[in-house]
């Protein structure tokens, strides 16, 4: 058999990227396309994909062209670039090697993760005041994420290696594709019914598209109404997704996301430690402290001669009784001086003396009421003779007694010639009498 026209994988590479290395329409090309699957390299390198609609490319861009660039590209970013098609012999994949990349606009993708984050901001969403506290040693922690592959790997040995105490459910869900922002939301609203302390939501890293789901409007809201804390673990930590900022804490990664959930053991242990330490220190300055205490009683002189204690108090006894006495015999003494010039006094000795000035008291007001209702009476008097007079004055009677008279028609004093006329009966109060007579003829 023949193998000399057999050549290798190398052979074959090698040529084709002899091949188009030479071809003066690849030397130099202008291609507009959308990055996605961006990544920075440490080492300042730029690896991304340039798609359009309907096909994609490799690029790379090496640290000296990138560290000339005035933003950083971003996914879903739409640019402008120009470099050289060439092959990587080592998969044999074609690729483009960007010089230089300009700006063209926003991806639609892009565009909507801006719009969708716009809208949830101005709702309140994203405010620290809703972010809920994550406790520092939990018990349970759920996790959403697919149940294959390096993301849950990650965060089950990270937690293990750290907090081996805690338990651990997975939710498991679809991270990627059309039906995953359904089952994510799902996931999390059956986690919350669950009695768990910090929830962990997230998948490894890829492109926008992969990433989208955490993009979804519906996830968005059911991280935000969950009960239970929230940290978001999607991709790596250049990627951004809208349930980064609603989440209650933004992971980098996954295995980040674990580093937050759960304390490190030796932490825990270096803390223990000191606390220990602490404690010890405290106790042995306590007994120190109540030791001292006890040897300044032993050697006291009380503690030696407790007597003496007593007698001290005896001693304030006999002075309190001393004082007391001597003000009691001091109160007697005031009392029965009192009682002595009570019994020498004149009053004592001659009580009528009391009664005798009462009864001078009570003559003299007598007199004084009497003298005051005479005045009363003597002015009421002198009132009514003078209303008296007043009422004589006005009085119809007196003024008949002069020689007037009063003339009526059916008991009622005519005061007007013009309430009586010719025929009218009329009748006349004289001083001794009264006159009837008709009227013959009326005139003013």
């Amino acid at each position: 058999m023949e193998n000399n026209k057999y050549i290798t994988v190398t052979q074959l590479n090698r040529y084709l990227k002899y091949k188009i290395d030479n071809d003066p329409n690849l030397g130099i090309v202008f291609l507009k396309g959308e990055i996605s699957n961006f990544k920075n390299h440490t080492r300042g390198h730029f690896y991304f994909t340039l798609k359009d609609d309907t096909s994609r490319i490799n690029a790379i861009m090496f640290q000296g062209n990138a560290s000339k660039m005035k933003f950083l590209p971003v996914d879903g970013m739409k640019v402008l670039v120009t470099g050289r098609v060439s092959v990587y012999e080592a998969s044999g994949s074609y690729q483009i090697y960007v010089d230089s990349m300009l700006e063209d606009g926003v991806g639609s993708l892009y565009l909507a993760f801006l719009q969708l984050k716009e809208k949830l901001e101005k709702e309140g969403l994203f405010k620290n005041e809703h972010k809920r506290v994550i406790p520092k040693i939990p018990q349970r922690i759920g996790i959403i994420t697919a149940p294959t592959g390096a993301a849950i790997k990650d965060i089950l040995s990270t937690i293990k290696r750290r907090f081996p105490l805690v338990e651990t459910i997975l939710f498991p869900a679809l991270v990627q594709g059309e039906n995953a922002k359904d089952d994510i939301v799902k996931k999390i609203k059956i986690a919350n019914t669950y009695d768990l302390d910090v929830l962990i939501v997230g998948r490894g890293g890829g492109s926008i598209e992969d990433l989208w789901p955490f993009n979804e409007e519906i996830v968005a809201r059911a991280i935000y109404e969950s009960k239970i804390p929230i940290i978001s673990a999607v991709g790596h930590e250049i990627d951004f997704t809208i349930a980064d900022f609603v989440a209650d804490k933004r992971a980098p990664t996954p295995t980040g996301a674990a580093e937050m959930a759960v304390p490190d053991k030796t932490d825990i242990q270096s803390y223990l430690n000191q606390i220990n330490i602490r404690l010890e220190k405290a106790i042995y300055n306590k007994i120190k402290i109540y030791r001292q205490q006890l040897n300044n009683l032993e050697s006291s002189q009380i503690f030696k001669n407790p007597y003496r204690m007593y007698e001290i108090k005896e001693q304030m006894f006999d002075v309190l009784y001393e004082k007391l006495t001597k003000e009691i015999k001091l109160i007697l003494k005031n009392k029965l001086d009192n009682l002595n010039m009570l019994k020498t006094s004149f009053v004592f000795k001659n009580p009528n003396v009391l009664v005798i000035d009462k009864v001078y008291l009570y003559n003299d007001l007598i007199k004084k009421i009497n003298i005051n209702i005479e005045k009363i009476i003597t002015l009421k008097n002198n009132n009514y003779i003078n209303l008296l007079n007043k009422v004589e004055v006005l009085n119809p009677i007196t003024t008949i007694k002069r020689g007037y008279s009063i003339v009526r028609i059916n008991d009622k004093a005519i005061t007007s010639i013009k309430k009586i006329k010719k025929g009218d009966i009329v009748t006349s109060q004289l001083r001794d009498g009264n006159i009837k007579s008709e009227v013959i003829e009326v005139y003013e």
